[in-house]
């Protein structure tokens, strides 16, 4: 048996962001103001998303939950987890996101097809929030129908690989 010694190299935050260019403060703020003149919109947008969220469901439940209705549905629930936190609703982008990891791959839209319940359950949840103005899991609601909605997942989805 040789004596191996392994050796990892420090890499520091400060020492990646060292190798970034500089980012403009003045450029920042621009953005950041942009963003706040927007925010007012954020209401509508978010309710928009949530449509074609429930349209894409009804969609799949219309025509058979078939990989190609499935894989609208997870688009649809992808784009709501990437615009919740954008839009001010962390808790959609929670609960999108457990919806995108029960349906993500042929495998566990297998699962999902025989447990579609779970499917409607995180639908009618990213519903309620918006509609509510839930907006974080720091409401014990929201973050208790988060929790149990993750648990699901995880306990129909154990044995798969979920990416």
């Amino acid at each position: 048996m040789s004596d191996v010694q392994l050796i990892q190299p420090q890499r520091t935050l400060r020492d990646k962001i060292g190798r970034m260019p500089a980012i403009d403060p003045g450029a920042l703020a621009r953005a950041e103001a942009a963003l706040k003149s927007l925010s007012g919109q954020f209401q509508t947008w978010m309710e928009d998303e949530v449509i074609k969220l429930d349209t894409a469901r009804n969609t799949a439940r219309a025509a058979g939950w078939t990989e190609k209705t499935m894989a609208e549905v997870f688009m649809r629930a992808h784009d709501a987890k990437g615009m919740g936190t954008t839009y001010e609703y962390p808790l959609v982008t929670r609960i999108a996101g457990s919806l995108c990891r029960f349906i993500e791959t042929p495998e566990q839209r297998a699962v999902a097809r025989e447990n579609v319940a779970i499917v409607d359950a995180h639908i009618d949840a990213i519903k309620a929030a918006v509609r509510a103005q839930i907006r974080s899991d720091e409401d014990p609601t929201g973050r208790a129908l988060a929790v149990e909605l993750e648990t699901r997942v995880k306990d129909l989805t154990k044995g798969l690989e979920i990416l």
